[in-house]
């Protein structure tokens, strides 16, 4: 499956064409995903780095989400699901509802085992969409997902990824994981010739156990 989050063409300003990278700027040609950050792959930080093993979070029960809220990118958005066009990539939020989120239903729900992938929009023709603040997000900050079960769940972010459309990172986004994660997927790079953000920007989350000291 190969995610395609296509915004809508921009309105551009003379032949100047807008560039959106992560932060900070990564804008490689063929961009190469960290060992560390591929799906099951070596755990990293101080935990790592003293040898102490950290155990999975206890997964929650499965239940829908219904809100995406995440302070330091500015999104406070409904989620609803989304599965499979018939050529077999994921569908995306219809550009008229831009500020929703679309939610992966063929996968995990936020907070049981295994990634499950959030994808909005960065612009449409109407301007910055839900997703227009993600590429600003660093390691380490909050994300929530209310779900329909009336819970919320936590997630922290662990890294960005930046990758090319047609070198879309599948294994690493939907990939299995041992634990519950999360996937925030969206648009940049460039605008290339069809009129389309030749990237995709995704940022992988890890579950924050309940009961765990903010950070």
């Amino acid at each position: 499956m190969l995610c395609l989050v296509l915004g809508a063409s921009v309105a551009l300003s003379g032949t100047q064409t807008p560039v959106v990278r992560i932060q900070p700027s990564v804008n490689r040609a063929d961009p190469a995903v960290p060992a560390a950050d591929r799906a099951g792959g070596p755990a990293t930080g101080p935990a790592a780095a003293s040898g102490a093993a950290t155990p999975a979070p206890r997964p929650f029960a499965a239940s829908a989400p219904t809100r995406l809220v995440v302070p330091s990118a500015g999104v406070d958005a409904p989620v609803s699901g989304l599965g499979l066009n018939p050529d077999g990539t994921v569908e995306v939020p219809s550009a008229d509802r831009a500020d929703e989120v679309g939610w992966y239903r063929n996968g995990p729900t936020p907070g049981e085992t295994g990634p499950a992938v959030l994808i909005g929009h960065y612009d449409t023709v109407h301007g910055p969409a839900v997703f227009a603040g993600l590429p600003k997000l660093r390691p380490g900050d909050l994300v929530q997902v209310r779900r329909a079960d009336g819970s919320t769940v936590e997630f922290r972010v662990r890294s960005l990824l930046q990758a090319g459309k047609d070198r879309f990172p599948t294994e690493t986004v939907y990939g299995n994981t041992s634990a519950p994660e999360l996937r925030l997927i969206t648009c940049g790079g460039r605008i290339g010739s069809d009129g389309h953000w030749t990237d995709n920007i995704i940022v992988l989350a890890d579950l924050v156990p309940p009961g765990a000291p903010a950070s």
